[in-house]
């Protein structure tokens, strides 16, 4: 006889999208030159804590099975603990390695929305995160002012659409049915809105069933 031991979480996709949200207004209000020249060092501790909150998701949606989520989520922390290092130790050449490193995330962001499009909310972030970490990586590089209130801009558009995914998803848990539209398809839509059968579908080679990876 199998015995199958399941331990059911909440969803922390919530609280990664939020971590989002928020260190991308402090980075954007950065490049609009809202805070002044001098506030680098405050946004870099400010955004430290979303590299904690989003490991932890990361560690969770792993967890959860849920291979997408916990790679972008991992993706995100360790890329706004580089940033946070960098912005408050101004290191030499920390801004043109940054911009390698914000190139290689947008690039990264690209190949996620290729193969997340069923799981819209995630696709909708990724789909402006490409532009923002292209345009913050050119900026990066080449130091041309001009390009910054463009690279904040968008780092303002990723924090709403971030922050309305997260409110979706966290009103679709609350209530146990979605609320507002986050615009599932495929398995991520029968994964809340099929029945028991769907959702027995390929047990035998889910993760604890099968005998090797």
């Amino acid at each position: 006889m199998t015995r199958i031991n399941l331990r059911p979480i909440a969803s922390p996709m919530p609280v990664g999208f939020f971590a989002v949200a928020i260190a991308s207004v402090l980075v954007g209000c950065l490049q609009l030159g809202l805070f002044g020249d001098d506030a680098h060092r405050a946004v870099a501790l400010t955004i430290l804590p979303a590299f904690v909150l989003q490991l932890l998701v990361a560690v969770l949606a792993f967890g959860a099975r849920d291979v997408l989520a916990a790679t972008l989520m991992g993706c995100f922390s360790g890329t706004w603990l580089a940033s946070g290092l960098v912005l408050a130790l101004d290191p030499p050449a920390g801004a043109r390695v940054l911009g390698v490193l914000n190139l290689v995330f947008a690039l990264f962001a690209l190949m996620m929305a290729t193969v997340a499009h069923r799981k819209r909310a995630m696709w909708f972030v990724l789909c402006v995160a490409v532009p923002r970490f292209s345009v913050a990586a050119l900026y990066n590089l080449t130091g041309a002012d001009w390009l910054a209130p463009f690279s904040g801009g968008l780092g303002l558009l990723l924090a709403a659409v971030a922050m309305y995914a997260a409110f979706a998803l966290m009103l679709e848990d609350m209530r146990g049915t979605p609320v507002l539209p986050v615009g599932r398809r495929g398995p991520a839509h029968h994964a809340v809105e099929g029945d028991l059968a769907v959702q027995l579908r390929d047990l035998e080679r889910q993760a604890g069933v099968r005998r090797t990876l």
